[in-house]
């Protein structure tokens, strides 16, 4: 009997360790980052086909995530976007930036720049 009890002990024992060793690693991970860009296509065609697949790619396989593309907008003071609007969500400012720095997304800006105006920022966000 005392043989259970020290195993059920154990394992409630390894449990608490196990969560405050995975309430640690949170707490040591920064502030995501969100990336907004403002999108001003002035030729729709070909900035679908040459610059979006590409960019999407590039910014998936730097470890973005898109939340926002494209959709409707409202506004509820001021006036509203005209542009398209993208957000994407990253870990953190860090990894951001080597996706927009990265020769694959550099590359896809360029087809980009030939059919769109780009306004394009990151905003650290609050820790998770």
């Amino acid at each position: 009997m005392k043989t259970r009890y020290t195993v059920a002990l154990s394992v409630l024992a390894g449990v608490a360790v196990g969560a405050v060793a995975v309430q640690g690693l949170h707490a040591q991970a920064g502030p995501p980052a969100y990336v907004v860009a403002e999108i001003d296509v002035t030729n729709p065609a070909p900035y679908e086909k040459e610059y979006v697949p590409a960019a999407v790619k590039a910014i998936i396989d730097g470890g973005g995530k898109y939340i926002v593309r494209g959709g409707a907008t409202a506004s509820f003071y001021g006036e509203p976007p005209k542009p398209r609007i993208a957000i994407m969500v990253f870990e953190s400012m860090e990894k951001a930036q080597a996706a927009f720095n990265s020769s694959a997304y550099k590359d896809a800006k360029k087809a980009g720049d030939k059919y769109a105006n780009f306004r394009v920022y990151a905003v650290e966000g609050m820790p998770q």
